[in-house]
């Protein structure tokens, strides 16, 4: 662990600041926040107008004076005035004040793998403006892989794929420390990108950054099969009128620009079995790979890992709240460390 897990359970509540949500678990209540990570600012008075969902719904829809920020890119806080505002309006007035009757108030927070001293930085100076004297910092892959049930803490193989909005994370554990990792900048957000320009070059049609998910909805079902829709019809705007049009897309065509972005995780994959010791990637062979995170639920993502890998290929029950729901199982103290006695030479 990169933290002990004696700390850990110390600490009152925990943070997961991710690019696409940003939630939240207090020790004793389990999860009150679970929203997108944005925030709507009036750029002529510098008031904070709406936070999470409703700042979410104004992205594209705003006047030239308001202003949808992300805080948070990659994992990693960008803008730490900001996230400090958008944590304490999320986490709401009644909440807060609870904690700020606790003395010395500790908090962890989720970071990803390989982050520099300035990102880690940045998360504890954001969980400071909550009021925390202290923070801890875990592992975002060792945090999801508690929070799926996965057995971080025993002398076995697992391997952990974190499919982030802007980054996906694969990783091998075992006896509680990563042995081999890669973060690849490749996530929802690239696949929804990849979506949005095969519409602008092929059909000359621009769509709504709202309707991106939706189109990726209608491909479920077999999803990203061959044996899916044929067609699917768009709403979108023609890029040359300017007027609102409709276009009945290929969805193989569309299969295939999704998986271009995706070439690259399993490139990533790739490299880390190659580094994994022969032993651990011979756990793998029987126990799979275990998928977290929101872009996970990507219909025929999983199916198409499997093809490629050879391996079972599973998706946690709660991909996208696996991280926090980890760090709040260390938080509750219902991780239990492997003891090793040391033998006597």
């Amino acid at each position: 662990m990169t933290v002990s897990l004696e700390q850990l359970r110390r600490c009152h509540l925990a943070v997961d600041l991710g690019a696409a949500r940003t939630r939240v678990y207090v020790k004793g209540a389990g999860l009150v926040v679970d929203e997108p990570s944005a925030a709507a600012v009036n750029t002529r008075t510098g008031a904070l107008i709406a936070v999470g969902e409703l700042a979410e719904k104004m992205t594209g829809r705003t006047p030239d004076y308001i202003r949808v920020m992300r805080p948070v890119s990659g994992g990693t806080v960008v803008d730490i005035d900001m996230a400090q505002r958008m944590l304490r309006h999320l986490i709401g007035e009644k909440l807060r004040r609870t904690l700020r009757r606790k003395p010395r108030l500790r908090a962890a927070a989720c970071t990803p793998h390989d982050a520099d001293p300035l990102a880690q930085r940045a998360a504890v100076e954001t969980m400071v403006g909550l009021g925390a004297r202290r923070v801890e910092l875990v592992d975002t892959l060792i945090a999801a892989a508690v929070g799926c049930d996965l057995p971080v803490e025993r002398p076995e193989g697992t391997m952990i794929i974190v499919c982030g909005a802007a980054t996906t994370q694969i990783a091998v554990l075992s006896l509680g420390s990563i042995v081999t990792a890669e973060r690849i900048p490749v996530g929802g957000d690239a696949i929804d990108h990849a979506v949005v320009q095969h519409l602008r070059q092929h059909h000359e049609l621009m769509l709504p950054s709202q309707s991106v998910r939706p189109l990726q909805i209608a491909l479920s079902g077999n999803g990203l099969t061959p044996y899916g829709p044929e067609s699917t019809e768009i709403h979108g705007r023609d890029v040359a009128t300017g007027l609102a049009r409709s276009v009945l897309v290929d969805t193989a065509a569309v299969r295939h620009a999704i998986h271009t972005p995706l070439t690259a995780v399993l490139d990533g994959i790739g490299k880390v079995l190659r580094d994994c010791p022969p032993d651990l990637v011979a756990d793998l062979a029987d126990r799979g790979i275990m998928m977290v995170g929101g872009s996970a639920l990507l219909p025929g993502f999983d199916q198409m890992l499997r093809d490629a890998t050879g391996v079972p290929v599973h998706i946690a029950e709660r991909p996208d709240i696996c991280a926090v729901l980890g760090l709040g199982a260390m938080l509750e103290g219902k991780v239990q460390p492997l003891t090793l006695t040391p033998v006597a030479g």
